[in-house]
């Protein structure tokens, strides 16, 4: 069974940067594609950047130019780097692994972006 722990989210103010990070178990990490995904109350969740295995990242347009997806594989650990944040980046964050057909998912971590 695969277990992802997010951490990293927090409140901070416009402009500032967070980092989340995503701990995975198992032995798929490696083989995976990687996602975070974003959702705010009453809407649904709504992937944020996505990561394939060796492939070129992928960033929805409300963020591209100010997020970064990465992974170590080494470590089981996939991260976001949250550049230049603005209110309407708040929500949960999770992150996804994806293999075999199979969606495995994170508990989620809050962002909090407000003056």
């Amino acid at each position: 069974q695969v277990q992802l722990v997010e951490s990293g989210g927090g409140l901070v103010q416009p402009g500032d940067s967070l980092r989340l990070s995503c701990v995975a178990s198992g032995s798929i990490f490696k083989v995976s594609h990687v996602n975070w995904y974003r959702q705010v109350p009453g809407n649904q969740r709504e992937l944020v950047a996505a990561l394939t295995n060796g492939g070129a990242p992928w960033y929805v347009d409300s963020v591209r130019g100010r997020f970064t997806i990465s992974r170590d594989n080494a470590k089981n650990t996939m991260y976001l780097q949250m550049n230049s944040l603005k209110p309407e980046d708040t929500g949960d964050y999770y992150c996804n692994l994806n293999w075999g057909g199979n969606d495995y998912w994170g508990k989620g971590t809050l962002v909090t972006v407000s003056s």
